[in-house]
């Protein structure tokens, strides 16, 4: 008889790949950052949340998957990749519409929020109303300055974005990269059966 771990091996644990992490974090973000500038009655609130969560979820049931079905890894990993850029998409579209900046890619703030290595949407939010330059114990604000905070908000998601796909690429590249040299499920199976052929001859 094959071992189940000959067939099936090791798989999920998708709650400790950065990828997962980091889009986890943005879909709390985006929660919030739409519940907050975006008309709750609008079809872009929806998408935009969905878009975060179908990146969750995907990174999620590919991991689960993977046991027994690469390619479907492959795939669901693929479309977390999908949903994150047509978030991104979004993001910019809401700073262009709104005429705000969308910072350049050396903008040294982009860095210092990937150094800040945030783990909660309460982390950025701290992180966004400090380049603000607002206090967390303070309520007052003048119009000027409150203008500036959605944008922030919009620029640090679109980095932390960029690096979660940036994770998701080199994490689609290594599982193609493992199923063309290992195969799936199928493959396995008839590996473990020739071998059990030949050892019961």
């Amino acid at each position: 008889m094959p071992e189940m771990s000959d067939l099936i091996p090791k798989h999920g644990g998708y709650r400790r790949l950065k990828s997962f992490q980091l889009a986890q974090l943005v879909y709390d973000v985006t929660v919030r950052f739409c519940d907050r500038y975006i008309d709750k009655k609008s079809r872009t609130h929806d998408q935009m949340v969905q878009a975060a969560r179908s990146g969750v979820q995907n990174i999620a049931e590919g991991s689960q998957a993977s046991g027994t079905s690469k390619k479907t890894e492959l795939k669901l990993t693929n479309v977390a990749r999908a949903s994150l850029e047509e978030l991104k998409l979004d993001y910019e579209d809401f700073l262009r519409q709104r005429g705000l900046t969308l910072w350049d890619l050396a903008d040294p703030r982009r860095a210092e929020l990937i150094g800040r290595r945030p783990k909660s949407a309460d982390e950025v939010a701290l992180w966004v109303k400090e380049k603000s330059n607002l206090s967390t114990s303070s309520t007052r604000s003048t119009p000027s300055i409150q203008s500036t905070i959605p944008g922030i908000a919009a620029n640090a998601v679109l980095t932390l974005l960029s690096v979660a796909c940036a994770l998701l690429d080199r994490q689609v590249a290594a599982q193609a990269k493992a199923f063309e040299e290992e195969g799936g499920f199928t493959e396995r199976l008839y590996r473990v059966r020739t071998e059990n052929r030949r050892r019961n001859t």
